[in-house]
């Protein structure tokens, strides 16, 4: 299986090209770049150079698989009109997966997991006292809740007792709530963020969207049309 991985969500546009061989997925290109704007100008030339780097053509990818969020509005939209247009004029296979659990993967890649009891939640500030928050067992493909939107002290009891570990930008604030309220927790890699490598690693375990792929919104947008500004129609 020849894929294709990017990810725009949040402040990074990571792209890999990966091939799986032999039930292991082997990276072929990657390349991240970080800023808070500027996807819509980088992700497809990234896109470019990842898959002349790789040797691949468009015509031989058998996946393309994308984060769909949540994220920024902006971001998150621009990586999945990408990984649409794509699918469409190469006739392949796309497929979404959470931008929480991509975290949740390269945080196991770096932390090491599974140990009995622990669960990890990956906690990315959405300010407003809230944050983004997915618990997971084992990595990103071993989800043990959906993608939340929480207040900081509601996300402190996900998970009842157990011991929780908390990667992303929210992770200290919810780890400090939880051990005000007596709860074993401790918060690392504050800076996480989606990485393509990991999720193209998980691509082969993620079913293709059978309709078309769509944006994982849990907030609405901040921007809203002005309501009463219509000029009135002068009379005839």
């Amino acid at each position: 299986m020849n894929i294709l991985a990017f990810d725009t969500c949040f402040d990074a546009c990571s792209v890999c090209v990966a091939q799986q061989r032999a039930g292991a997925v082997v990276e072929l290109a990657s390349t991240i770049e970080f800023f808070e704007t500027g996807h819509a100008e980088r992700l497809v030339p990234m896109i470019g150079e990842a898959m002349h780097a790789a040797g691949m053509a468009f015509e031989s990818l058998d996946r393309i698989t994308v984060t769909v969020g949540p994220g920024t509005f902006t971001g998150t939209r621009i990586g999945i009109a990408a990984a649409r247009g794509l699918a469409l004029a190469t006739q392949t296979p796309v497929a979404g997966a959470s931008s929480l659990a991509v975290m949740a993967e390269v945080a196991v890649r770096r932390l090491g997991m599974g140990v009995p009891g622990e669960l990890l939640a990956v906690a990315v500030d959405a300010r407003r006292g809230e944050v983004y928050v997915q618990l997971f067992g084992t990595g990103g493909l071993d989800a043990r809740s959906p993608p939340l939107l929480l207040a900081v002290e509601d996300a402190a009891g996900l998970g009842g007792s157990a011991l929780l570990v908390l990667v992303g930008s929210g992770a200290a604030a919810v780890a400090a709530a939880a051990q005000s309220m007596g709860r074993a927790a401790r918060a690392e890699l504050a800076a996480l963020l989606p990485d393509a490598c990991a999720l193209a690693a998980m691509a082969p375990a993620i079913a293709p969207s059978e309709g078309a792929l769509g944006p994982l919104y849990l907030r609405p947008p901040d921007a809203k049309p002005q309501a009463g500004k219509a000029i009135a129609r002068v009379a005839q």
